[in-house]
């Protein structure tokens, strides 16, 4: 392996990502700059089916990620010669498409003789906030939001992350999804639900808030999932009143809605003549009131942080972001969300992941070994203690 041959203050990286359903090439410099990208969407190839298959993804991957290269660098009008380290993703993710891309990664590496660096994905959306905003520093409080994760994270340098949270069951961007199947949105449902939610009541359909107010820090979205399609089925189906909803998890429904002791005796329709849209618009209230409510418990058990940011795909959503600011506003904390571009998966946060790491290690870093191990499940703080059904998510 090669060592570093630019300044340690602008070394320039090649990222790849390919841990899920986009194909991304990035060329990125150690001062911030973006000196080309390229993202190749694969939902055409996987709407029939309403979500990401992932042979179908890795057989794209495969065949699109030579030519993508081929095209950043002809763009920025560089050679492999003129790049520092070789950066992709090493998991987690869709084992698949993580090799397609490491390898790729090595085998660049090793015919130019430059660093590889093998990156943690989520690492690369902890860290994406910081190419954007370049005068965020450590340490801040993260909600890293996505399709496979919903976590609150201290980020307290490179390399170093303190988890608080995470889900017991599904994904906030996993429970997007289903509630868009659910509703017949399509795919990818995310953006779907958003728009739609644009043009619906939140108030109108009674849905539970889990672990909202409990002592437990962590997620749960299971239960909201399942009850959007209960809401689904009873729609416009019995001209009664709702009755309330109890459960362990449900602690407390929407704020000035009537709730008490979680059961729901809201001032919803009480006829369940109720839209698709105002369901989706209940169901991202819902959520939104659940990601405030467990970020306030981290904030009162771990703070204070001199900023709150959010990362990952759901960090897209407009309502989501609209409330971490009002909730940043409180606490008196700088907000710091990434650009749309950011949000997804992209190249240029594990190209910046490496400028970060290039940074931290010095000019003799020669790189991570070319036998690296594709890692289908990489969580950021191994030492966080196992949650209860959360399994071996990362």
């Amino acid at each position: 392996m090669g060592s570093v041959t630019h300044t340690l203050q602008a070394p320039l990286v090649l990222g790849i990502e390919s841990s899920c359903d986009e194909t991304a090439v990035a060329l990125v410099r150690g001062d911030g700059t973006i000196v080309a990208q390229a993202i190749a969407s694969q939902e055409a190839e996987h709407a029939p089916y309403g979500g990401v298959v992932p042979e179908i993804a890795a057989r794209a991957h495969a065949e699109r990620l030579a030519p993508m290269i081929a095209k950043v660098m002809g763009e920025a009008g560089a050679a492999l010669d003129d790049v520092d380290a070789i950066a992709a993703t090493a998991g987690p993710g869709l084992i698949g498409g993580v090799m397609v891309g490491l390898v790729t990664a090595k085998a660049l590496a090793m015919a130019a003789g430059k660093p590889l660096l093998a990156v943690n994905h989520l690492e690369g959306h902890a860290l994406s906030p910081r190419l954007a905003d370049r005068g965020l520093a450590f340490p801040y409080l993260l909600l890293l939001v996505s399709g496979g994760h919903c976590q609150i994270l201290s980020v307290e340098g490179v390399g170093q992350y303190r988890r608080l949270a995470t889900t017991i069951d599904d994904a906030l961007g996993e429970a997007f999804d289903k509630t868009a199947k659910i509703l017949r949105l399509g795919y990818p449902g995310g953006p779907a639900v958003e728009r739609l939610a644009l043009e619906g009541n939140p108030r109108a359909v009674p849905l539970p808030r889990p672990l909202k107010g409990s002592s437990e820090p962590h997620f749960s979205f299971a239960g909201l999932k399942s009850a959007v399609l209960r809401a689904k089925e009873s729609q416009r189906t019995r001209p009664v009143r709702p009755e309330p909803v109890e459960g362990p998890f449900f602690l407390e429904a929407s704020a000035g809605s009537g709730e008490k002791n979680g059961a729901s005796t809201s001032s919803a329709r009480t006829d369940f003549d109720y839209t698709d849209a105002d369901i989706a618009a209940s169901f991202q209230q819902a959520a939104v009131e659940c990601l405030i409510d467990r970020l306030e418990l981290a904030l009162e058990r771990a703070g204070p942080f001199p900023a709150l940011v959010v990362a990952g795909g759901v960090a897209a959503n407009r309502t989501v972001r609209a409330a971490l600011e009002t909730l940043a506003d409180k606490h008196a904390m700088r907000f710091t969300a990434p650009p749309l571009a950011l949000c997804t998966d992209n190249a240029a946060m594990i190209a910046w992941a490496g400028c970060e790491r290039l940074a931290l290690e010095g000019a003799d870093f020669t790189g991570d070994p070319l036998d690296f191990i594709a890692r289908p499940r990489w969580p950021l703080d191994p030492a966080a203690e196992a949650v209860r059904g959360a399994g071996v998510k990362a």
